[in-house]
């Protein structure tokens, strides 16, 4: 496992700008995730300056995102599709029919997760995973208590999360919120992940996912099992690591 640490924010967004771009140059057929979320909105921004000042070929580069909401319009602007596809699918002229996004309405979820991964399958996998990690460790929309072997599925959503998708939606209490999103078994199959933090409030999360055991109880603990990853921090998300992981040989 690679740690990388960035000196602050600014160089954090660049950085992971440019491990987008770096495997769309390596690979130009490579089938990349993305994640959602404050963490990666400005990545994706320098991701699309950078495409609109020297365009490159992407006409075969596939996205896709780890995860989406259910039971919402896919038009609300916090939806996953939305959101990917106004910061970067949209800006590098990504062709629809490589812009693959599980539906948000649908009468039959369990299916859908199965197409979803059918049709990247399709494409030979994922090459590349941008990971963000939620607060309380999750990945994906996979919380605490997710079984590492899961895969794609509808899981419940993080009840503060929720609840602010249901004030800034007014969806009726009926209406039951969910998130269909990769399994760990399945991102753990992606040829290379890279998770990415910053900010201060994610120091300890962060020290617990790369440091400590791994388990169930912090789902992202599991990326200290894979071959090829990255943990791409800033300042502030490594503050807590830094000194601990040198001293067991990490590389940096």
């Amino acid at each position: 496992m690679k740690i990388t640490i960035t000196k602050n924010e600014r160089e954090f967004n660049e950085t992971a700008a440019w491990r987008i771009i770096g495997q769309m140059l390596e690979k130009p057929t490579s089938v990349i995730g993305l994640s959602t979320g404050q963490t990666t909105m400005d990545m994706h921004r320098i991701v699309s300056d950078i495409y609109s000042q020297y365009p490159f070929d992407v006409s075969r580069i596939t996205l896709f995102n780890v995860d989406e909401l259910t039971n919402l319009p896919r038009e609300y602007s916090g939806s996953c599709y939305t959101m990917i596809l106004n910061q970067i699918a949209g800006p590098l002229g990504i062709p629809d029919e490589n812009f693959i996004m599980p539906p948000t309405m649908s009468d039959d979820f369990e299916a859908e997760s199965v197409l979803f991964e059918q049709r990247l399958a399709q494409r030979g996998g994922a090459d590349l995973q941008m990971l963000g990690i939620g607060s309380n460790g999750h990945i994906g929309i996979n919380q605490p208590g997710t079984p590492l072997e899961s895969e794609t599925w509808v899981s419940p959503m993080d009840p503060d999360f929720e609840a602010r998708v249901r004030r800034e939606t007014q969806v009726q209490d009926d209406v039951v919120l969910g998130g269909l999103t990769r399994g760990i078994k399945n991102i753990m199959h992606t040829r290379k992940l890279i998770l990415i933090a910053k900010g201060a409030h994610k120091a300890n999360i962060i020290e617990q996912a790369i440091l400590g055991p791994v388990s169930t109880d912090i789902p992202a603990s599991v990326v200290q099992l894979h071959p090829n990853c990255e943990i791409l921090l800033d300042a502030d998300a490594g503050a807590l690591i830094y000194e601990q992981a040198k001293a067991r040989g990490f590389n940096f």
